[in-house]
Protein backbone atom coordinates (compact mmCIF):
# COMPACT_ATOMS: atom_id res chain seq x y z
CA UNK A 1 0.00 0.00 0.00
CA UNK A 2 1.16 3.31 -0.71
CA UNK A 3 1.98 5.94 1.70
CA UNK A 4 -0.10 8.61 1.64
CA UNK A 5 2.28 11.89 1.57
CA UNK A 6 0.71 14.65 4.71
CA UNK A 7 1.00 18.05 2.72
CA UNK A 8 -0.16 20.59 6.07
CA UNK A 9 -3.33 22.56 6.42
CA UNK A 10 -4.25 25.11 3.39
CA UNK A 11 -3.22 27.62 5.41
CA UNK A 12 0.22 26.23 5.96
CA UNK A 13 0.22 25.57 2.49
CA UNK A 14 -0.05 29.32 1.85
CA UNK A 15 2.45 30.50 4.32
CA UNK A 16 5.00 28.56 2.66
CA UNK A 17 3.98 29.40 -0.95
CA UNK A 18 4.51 33.18 0.29
CA UNK A 19 7.44 32.43 1.91
CA UNK A 20 8.66 30.84 -1.75
CA UNK A 21 7.48 34.11 -3.36
CA UNK A 22 9.10 36.72 -1.14
CA UNK A 23 12.41 34.78 -1.37
CA UNK A 24 12.66 34.51 -5.10
CA UNK A 25 11.60 38.02 -4.94
CA UNK A 26 14.58 38.71 -2.88
CA UNK A 27 16.97 36.13 -5.10
CA UNK A 28 15.88 38.42 -8.19
CA UNK A 29 16.59 41.73 -6.30
CA UNK A 30 19.62 40.90 -4.78
CA UNK A 31 21.08 38.47 -7.85
CA UNK A 32 20.50 41.28 -10.10
CA UNK A 33 23.72 43.73 -8.80
CA UNK A 34 26.96 41.86 -8.54
CA UNK A 35 25.05 38.65 -8.37
CA UNK A 36 28.92 36.25 -8.05
CA UNK A 37 29.78 38.99 -5.17
CA UNK A 38 26.34 38.20 -3.55
CA UNK A 39 27.38 34.06 -4.17
CA UNK A 40 30.74 34.56 -3.24
CA UNK A 41 29.93 35.86 0.26
CA UNK A 42 27.28 33.58 0.62
CA UNK A 43 29.42 30.40 0.35
CA UNK A 44 31.87 31.77 2.13
CA UNK A 45 29.52 32.91 5.58
CA UNK A 46 28.45 29.07 4.96
CA UNK A 47 31.85 27.45 5.03
CA UNK A 48 32.77 30.49 7.99
CA UNK A 49 29.53 28.73 9.76
CA UNK A 50 30.21 25.20 9.35
CA UNK A 51 33.50 25.20 9.81
CA UNK A 52 34.73 27.68 12.51
CA UNK A 53 31.63 28.91 14.65
CA UNK A 54 29.87 25.55 14.98
CA UNK A 55 33.25 23.50 16.54
CA UNK A 56 33.49 26.98 18.77
CA UNK A 57 29.53 26.71 19.50
CA UNK A 58 30.06 23.14 20.62
CA UNK A 59 33.13 24.11 22.56
CA UNK A 60 31.47 26.58 24.44
CA UNK A 61 28.26 24.06 25.12
CA UNK A 62 30.83 21.71 26.87
CA UNK A 63 32.43 24.66 28.68
CA UNK A 64 29.34 25.66 30.00
CA UNK A 65 28.27 21.82 31.04
CA UNK A 66 31.71 21.09 32.34
CA UNK A 67 31.46 24.15 34.46
CA UNK A 68 27.94 23.63 35.87
CA UNK A 69 28.76 19.87 36.87
CA UNK A 70 25.95 17.87 37.42
CA UNK A 71 23.70 20.96 37.90
CA UNK A 72 24.29 21.29 33.79
CA UNK A 73 23.46 17.74 33.50
CA UNK A 74 19.78 18.64 34.86
CA UNK A 75 19.02 21.48 32.52
CA UNK A 76 20.69 24.63 33.58
CA UNK A 77 22.70 24.95 30.80
CA UNK A 78 19.63 26.57 28.76
CA UNK A 79 19.91 29.59 31.46
CA UNK A 80 23.43 30.10 29.81
CA UNK A 81 22.82 28.96 26.21
CA UNK A 82 20.03 31.55 25.48
CA UNK A 83 21.22 34.76 26.78
CA UNK A 84 24.70 33.76 25.02
CA UNK A 85 23.29 32.70 21.61
CA UNK A 86 20.99 35.84 21.58
CA UNK A 87 23.90 38.15 22.54
CA UNK A 88 25.89 36.41 19.76
CA UNK A 89 23.11 36.65 17.20
CA UNK A 90 22.95 40.56 18.25
CA UNK A 91 26.86 41.05 17.65
CA UNK A 92 26.92 39.53 14.57
CA UNK A 93 23.63 41.34 12.88
CA UNK A 94 25.43 45.07 14.42
CA UNK A 95 29.10 43.69 14.50
CA UNK A 96 30.43 46.51 11.46
CA UNK A 97 28.80 49.15 13.91
CA UNK A 98 29.64 47.92 17.89
CA UNK A 99 33.35 47.30 16.47
CA UNK A 100 33.28 50.80 14.54
CA UNK A 101 34.23 49.64 11.16
CA UNK A 102 31.34 51.29 9.39
CA UNK A 103 31.23 54.31 11.83
CA UNK A 104 31.47 56.83 8.76
CA UNK A 105 29.64 55.40 6.05
CA UNK A 106 26.63 55.13 8.70
CA UNK A 107 26.68 58.57 9.42
CA UNK A 108 26.45 59.50 6.17
CA UNK A 109 23.24 57.06 5.22
CA UNK A 110 21.67 57.76 8.20
CA UNK A 111 22.51 61.18 9.80
CA UNK A 112 22.87 59.78 12.96
CA UNK A 113 25.76 59.18 15.64
CA UNK A 114 27.24 55.45 15.41
CA UNK A 115 28.42 56.18 18.85
CA UNK A 116 26.62 53.99 21.68
CA UNK A 117 26.64 50.95 19.77
CA UNK A 118 29.41 48.94 22.06
CA UNK A 119 27.85 50.20 24.88
CA UNK A 120 24.29 49.03 23.94
CA UNK A 121 25.26 45.57 23.29
CA UNK A 122 26.77 45.43 26.55
CA UNK A 123 24.00 46.31 27.85
CA UNK A 124 21.25 44.48 26.17
CA UNK A 125 23.93 41.26 27.15
CA UNK A 126 24.11 41.82 30.87
CA UNK A 127 20.42 42.11 30.87
CA UNK A 128 19.80 39.30 29.29
CA UNK A 129 22.39 37.38 31.91
CA UNK A 130 21.16 38.81 34.71
CA UNK A 131 17.48 38.15 33.31
CA UNK A 132 18.38 34.66 32.77
CA UNK A 133 20.04 34.29 36.77
CA UNK A 134 17.20 35.72 37.89
CA UNK A 135 14.94 33.29 36.28
CA UNK A 136 17.02 30.38 37.37
CA UNK A 137 17.27 31.62 40.79
CA UNK A 138 13.39 32.05 41.38
CA UNK A 139 12.94 28.41 39.49
CA UNK A 140 15.56 26.68 41.80
CA UNK A 141 13.73 28.82 45.20
CA UNK A 142 10.69 27.85 43.94
CA UNK A 143 11.16 23.98 43.42
CA UNK A 144 13.07 24.15 47.23
CA UNK A 145 10.08 25.94 48.52
CA UNK A 146 7.08 23.42 47.22
CA UNK A 147 9.89 20.54 48.25
CA UNK A 148 9.10 22.09 51.50
CA UNK A 149 5.76 22.80 51.49
CA UNK A 150 4.76 18.81 50.29
CA UNK A 151 3.84 16.51 53.15
CA UNK A 152 6.21 13.80 53.50
CA UNK A 153 4.53 10.56 51.70
CA UNK A 154 3.46 7.47 53.38
CA UNK A 155 4.80 4.47 52.61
Amino acid sequence: MPRRVRLGSPFQLLLLACSFALAAYAGVRLFAGDWFGVALWIVGAALLHDLVLVPLYGLADRLVVRCLGAAGRRGRTSYVRVPAALSLLLLLVWFPLISGMTAQSYRIATGLSPDGFLARWLLITAVLFGGSALLMAARAFGVRRAAKQRPPADH
